[in-house]
Formats: structure tokens, sequence, C-alpha cells
């Protein structure tokens, strides 16, 4: 299968190779990944990092809380 790549660097993945993927729905965000020359393209689920973003926002956490806490975690198994 072919995909062109545009001038502003869009590809548009051929349906046949997206239904190979089996998931029903075509995944709109995809891991890019670059391995011996070659561009490695793997489904992406989007929307729960978000919203573990959104509530670690909401809740006031930062990384320096996340940093504490991993170091407490791992003093205390």
């Amino acid at each position: 299968m072919l995909a062109k790549l545009t001038a502003k660097n869009q590809i548009t993945l051929p349906k046949r190779a997206l239904e190979a993927l089996g998931a029903g729905p075509s995944p709109t965000y995809f891991e890019v990944d670059v391995a011996d020359g070659r561009l490695i393209l793997t489904p992406a689920p989007v929307g729960s990092a978000d919203a573990v973003r959104r509530k670690l926002a909401e809740l006031g956490i930062n990384e320096t809380d996340i940093g504490d806490a991993v170091a407490w975690a791992r003093r205390h198994p």
C-alpha cells in the first residue's frame, strides 16, 4: 500500500491499512517512532492522559508533589 506525503507533511493512511488494525473505528492519534529508517505508527488512546492531567491540576498536584510521593513510596514498600 502506498500513502502520499503532502507538501504540508501530512499522510492519509489507506483505509485497508486502518481496517487491518481490527480495532473498530479508526484511531485519531498515533504514537510515532523511528527505527532503522522506518516510521512506526502505533494507535494511541487519547483522553485518559488528558483526563489525569486535568484532575491533577484540579487537585493542585504538581511535579514536585508527584516526585515526593514516588520517593516516599519507594522508602515504604
